[in-house]
């Protein structure tokens, strides 16, 4: 399943935080897709998933808004 996740106006960083709250409550390996404007979040999110080890699928970085896909890696619990 696919969650979307439209964080358009927010800044960071809410925009990190409320990803980080939906990852939690999302299934394991489920899929986010995060739609967000702020060209500074674009770097956060991507050393997000690197750092918490969730897989990024795609990011669409070249018009806003723009997107990532974001696989959540399987919990351990």
């Amino acid at each position: 399943m696919i969650y979307i996740l439209n964080l358009s106006g927010l800044k960071c960083p809410d925009v990190i935080l409320t990803l980080r709250k939906k990852v939690r409550k999302t299934k394991k390996r489920g899929k986010i897709l995060v739609i967000t404007n702020d060209k500074f979040s674009n770097k956060d999110i991507i050393f997000f998933c690197r750092f918490m080890k969730h897989k990024l699928l795609s990011s669409s970085l070249k018009y806003i808004p723009y997107q990532h896909l974001i696989k959540i890696k399987k919990k351990k619990y």
